[in-house]
């Protein structure tokens, strides 16, 4: 039998109509926000990034494709990996859909991994994916937008990550249960190890090209990528919510049939 509270139609619409003015409080504080993501200061970027794509090697001003904003997932998938991480593949699935309508609205999107571009690309054909994925091996542009850090970080200094310093990573081999239960679950479904999995962070970043030159708009990490993590905010609208309790997604093509 149901714990939940049971109502009439009439008091179900006086409480929807007590959330809505919530709902709309908070849409008006979304769109503050982006008001003010978009008055962020711009940096100008003057490393010349190289990247290896379909179409051969590329420039980080290449990838606009002649739009004037330029829009990066930064998607987990180290250099030794077997396999993309299973997060980002859930985030990245919805960005065929929408890809297309942002490049008819000046507006390119990429994911950027480490991983070399054979790996990208064969993968990419595994998930039935055809946004554009560049490998960045070649250049400083993981570190540099702070999702690639090095042992010498992880170890000994600890990690800049979503404008924070993290402590020294501390991880033994055996220590894949408690607090490194869910980065475990997740590394060994990419075919590496936890130093290496927590090595390589998401987040998305954003550029723009004016007068030929690029700046850099804004950068999210973390959970600042809830938002564009399509599954969410269907959730979020489910009977039941987000339910979780650990690691419950896989990639799209390891799902039992139904």
């Amino acid at each position: 039998m149901t714990t939940h509270t049971i109502g009439t139609r009439e008091q179900w619409l006086a409480a929807r109509l007590e959330l809505l003015e919530a709902e709309k409080e908070a849409t008006r504080r979304s769109d503050e926000l982006a008001r003010q993501r978009r008055q962020l200061p711009w940096v100008r970027v003057d490393e010349a990034y190289r990247f290896e794509t379909d179409d051969g090697t590329a420039s980080l001003g290449d990838l606009f494709r002649g739009r004037s904003q330029l829009l990066v997932y930064h998607f987990m998938f180290g250099p030794d990996w077997e396999a993309g991480c299973p997060s980002c593949s859930m985030i990245a699935d919805g960005f065929n859909g929408f890809a297309v309508h942002l490049a008819n609205h000046d507006v390119m999107l990429w994911a950027v991994s480490l991983a070399p571009l054979p790996k990208l690309q064969a993968y990419k054909r595994r998930m039935g994916w055809t946004f554009p994925w560049a490998s960045s091996l070649a250049s400083n542009f993981n570190p540099d937008f702070n999702v690639w850090f090095t042992e010498e970080q992880l170890r000994n200094q600890g990690m800049e990550y979503n404008y924070r310093r993290e402590p020294v990573f501390d991880w033994r081999p055996g220590q894949e249960g408690g607090r490194w239960g869910a980065e475990a679950q997740l590394a060994a479904t990419c075919g590496t190890d936890v130093p290496s999995y927590h090595r390589d962070r998401p987040g998305m970043s954003a550029f723009v090209l004016e007068d030929g030159a690029i700046y850099h708009t804004y950068s999210t990490y973390a959970r600042g990528v809830d938002s564009i993590w399509s599954m969410y905010p269907w959730l979020d609208r489910a009977p039941k919510g987000r339910n979780e309790t650990g690691i419950w997604w896989r990639r799209h093509d390891e799902y039992d049939a139904r």
